[in-house]
């Protein structure tokens, strides 16, 4: 089983954010927390083709031993 099979912690950071009321939040504030949002989606991308990347190359090791 994969850990994204998983169900998330209550105390899980990501559902905590999802949890947050919205309301409270002027529009300037709003359009901060889109940007860090933003930002951190493509931290997470670059992570991600990195790990892809690092992947490819251990399969094709493998491969070819």
């Amino acid at each position: 089983m994969d850990d994204d099979d998983l169900p998330r912690r209550r105390d899980d950071a990501l559902a905590a954010l999802t949890r947050q009321p919205l309301d409270p939040l002027s529009v300037d504030e709003l359009d901060d927390r889109i940007a860090v949002l933003q930002a951190e989606i493509e931290r997470i991308k670059a992570h991600k083709a990195a790990a892809g990347g690092f992947k490819a190359s251990a399969e094709a090791l493998f491969r070819k031993g």
